[in-house]
């Protein structure tokens, strides 16, 4: 089992520039010290259905209101900020942002405890006589005897049978290659949305980590999921 740079295409070109953007790097940096009802807040703003944030005030009062934590309300405040600067996007640019801070936050959250230089973006895995899949996991871990490969979606509607059985070939393979390899989805939604996408599902799920929206933080762990 080795990891290769996925092969460059128009969409990855176009992608890589949203990837690369201070707007992406700057939201998911907020995320990974947000709370799980701050997270909330910055999917519900992103959505883009208003972008007045004195709507969104009075419907978080647990982050804004009276009774708030006077402390980090300028971390919420700041994230109110963020979300809604990603909610004026254009709708096509701002579903690509979206998906990219949750594809970053994903990885800066596993940066806090791999070593230096073990997360990487946009990965292929590769097994002997087996060919090489055209699309690359969006976040991967890689560490001798401890590998990971992660999907990461805004929303459990991007859960679908292609990326169930890509997922579990690819630990079906590193099995049959006597290697350890963590296989799992990231997903900015709550985890009864993912649940009930799941259960909609036909593909494998054995072996499958589900991370959603209010279980993020346990990527920090050596055994996420």
């Amino acid at each position: 089992m080795r990891f290769q740079d996925a092969v460059p295409d128009g969409r990855a070109v176009v992608y890589s520039a949203i990837q690369s953007e201070p707007q992406v790097e700057d939201a998911a940096e907020l995320l990974a010290g947000a709370s799980s009802a701050e997270r909330l807040l910055a999917r519900a703003v992103m959505n883009g259905e208003t972008t007045d944030p004195e709507v969104w005030r009075r419907m978080f009062p647990a982050l804004f209101g009276a009774a708030a934590d006077p402390t980090k309300r300028d971390r919420s405040e700041a994230i109110l900020l963020a979300s809604i600067g990603v909610a004026e996007r254009g709708e096509q640019v701002r579903s690509q942002v979206r998906g990219a801070i949750v594809e970053r936050l994903a990885a800066r959250l596993l940066e806090s405890r791999a070593p230096a230089g073990a997360v990487r973006r946009e990965r292929r895995i590769l097994f002997d006589g087996v060919a090489a899949e055209v699309h690359p996991y969006d976040v991967t871990v890689e560490l001798s005897g401890s590998a990971e490969a992660w999907d990461c979606k805004w929303g459990a509607r991007g859960i679908n049978a292609d990326i169930l059985y890509q997922l579990h070939d690819a630990l079906t393979h590193a099995e049959d290659e006597e290697q350890r390899l963590a296989v799992g989805l990231v997903i900015f939604d709550a985890e009864l949305s993912c649940l009930v996408r799941l259960a909609g599902q036909f593909a494998p799920q054995d072996g499958l980590q589900l991370v959603p929206i209010e279980g993020l933080d346990r990527l920090r762990a050596p055994s996420a999921g």
